[in-house]
């Protein structure tokens, strides 16, 4: 049995998230039955991570196993022919048998995008989360930093979706203008709770907005206080942006 590695981008517009579901149209779901028509075989998908519905990724990892001896150059342009235009295979290679992409990621990184200025772009709109009023990037990247670290990440999850341990250690953050007036959040974390980025992100647009200070947020994460911290935002402007193995 091979072990083969696959980095994905994709367009999750279409899609009800990564993970294959019934009846629904899945990224997991479309990459399984391309690769057990052009393998000839069953295959499972192993993802580094489950994006949500709506969600983008720039870089996502997944593995699979198979009897097959493709070439590999064969076998992404396969893919790449097979698959719907908004699914895309940029690196393919074989790797050892113990490779795992879930439980071999050290870290995640995810991009939030928010187009801030008095009209919507009809080129961003897709990508993007769309705020009329003038935010305060330098309160936000205040609020941002207190996010560094091990933390209880409660007050930033679904509720109904609180693992037994939230706990979770982001490793980097920050808030920046990337062109004109186009913002980017980006957080790299060990791991994230389910809408932990949107909910975070929604957060600190409240404090854009000056709606929160830097301190009410060190409170609502120390009191676990789902109510006061910010909205989740939308899915489009979120982009699983790369997978660490180091």
């Amino acid at each position: 049995m091979r072990n083969i590695k696959l980095v994905m981008e994709y367009k999750g517009t279409n899609y009800h998230g990564f993970q294959r579901q019934p009846n629904l149209p899945t990224i997991q779901g479309e990459l399984e039955k391309t690769l057990s028509q052009i393998l000839q075989e069953n295959i499972v998908v192993k993802s580094a991570g489950r994006t949500d519905a709506g969600v983008h990724a720039l870089h996502q990892v997944i593995n699979f196993r198979t009897r097959s001896q493709i070439p590999l150059l064969r076998l992404q342009r396969s893919l790449n022919s097979l698959l719907p235009r908004d699914i895309a295979v940029k690196e393919a290679e074989e790797v050892d048998e113990s490779f795992d992409a879930r439980r071999n990621a050290t870290s995640r990184e995810y991009k939030y995008f928010i187009m801030n200025k008095d009209h919507p772009s009809p080129f961003f709109a897709e990508f993007s989360h769309f705020i009329a009023s003038s935010l305060d990037i330098d309160a936000m990247q205040e609020a941002a930093k207190l996010f560094l670290g091990t933390h209880d990440f409660t007050a930033f999850c679904v509720q109904s979706d609180i693992p037994k341990n939230p706990v979770r250690t982001i490793f980097e953050i920050s808030c920046k203008k990337v062109h004109h007036d186009l913002l980017c959040i980006k957080i790299k974390a060990d791991s994230f709770l389910h809408k932990m980025v949107r909910t975070i992100v929604g957060t600190l647009i409240r404090v854009g907005l000056g709606n929160l200070t830097p301190e009410q947020v060190a409170e609502i994460m120390e009191k676990k206080d789902r109510d006061r911290a910010g909205p989740t935002v939308p899915a489009k402007g979120l982009f699983l942006s790369n997978i660490c193995y180091d």
